[in-house]
């Protein structure tokens, strides 16, 4: 696997001009630490119309950061492509590991929450662009396998899925407790 994965990355490169490495460096900076998610997420809770889904991004993104970050990148330690090849990387190298694209794996939570929750139809829209650009971006750069890219849109999107699972349980349930009506009688 590992020849065809430099064979792609390397083909992407062919695509490298003074234009693409613009857009490419600052299109994969919405993507660190997931802060444009998190800001999304947010703004998301603050209304009230959105705030299942907001909730139901942010709980996805902390299972990223626990599943991606915490768990899989130092159980898997997969050594990033530059790291293998002499490359001059058009931003500073992370220093985590490989296995899978944090930004990626981030974005398509964002963006899968945004299509699962169903709220606002045409929100995921931009989301899954955005998401899609972030993850070509991390193999324009060089930071990324294509392995690494596809997990995080398969676990992206199952996270995605859970979370807002999750949120609508959860608010099912609230909406099914007799609340305390603050009637005398009751007591």
């Amino acid at each position: 696997m590992g020849n065809l994965e430099f064979w792609i990355l390397d083909g992407i490169q062919q695509l490298r001009s003074p234009w693409m490495d613009f857009w490419m460096i600052r299109i994969s900076f919405l993507g660190n630490s997931g802060w444009i998610w998190i800001v999304l997420a947010l703004v998301l809770v603050s209304m009230r119309k959105t705030r299942k889904v907001g909730l139901a991004m942010g709980l996805g993104l902390i299972l990223c950061l626990l599943i991606g970050n915490v768990t899989l990148k130092p159980l898997i330690a997969r050594i990033r492509p530059f790291a293998l090849r002499e490359f001059l990387l058009l931003i500073d190298a992370p220093s985590d590991f490989s296995f899978p694209s944090g930004h990626t794996f981030s974005s398509f939570v964002g963006a899968g929450v945004l299509l699962f929750s169903k709220v606002e139809k045409r929100l995921w829209i931009p989301g899954m662009i955005l998401a899609c650009l972030i993850a070509f971006s991390r193999l324009y750069l060089y930071v990324h396998y294509p392995t690494d890219v596809l997990a995080g849109i398969v676990l992206g999107l199952l996270v995605a899925a859970v979370s807002v699972y999750i949120v609508k349980k959860i608010s099912e349930k609230r909406k099914e407790k007799p609340h305390n009506t603050g009637d005398a009688t009751s007591g």
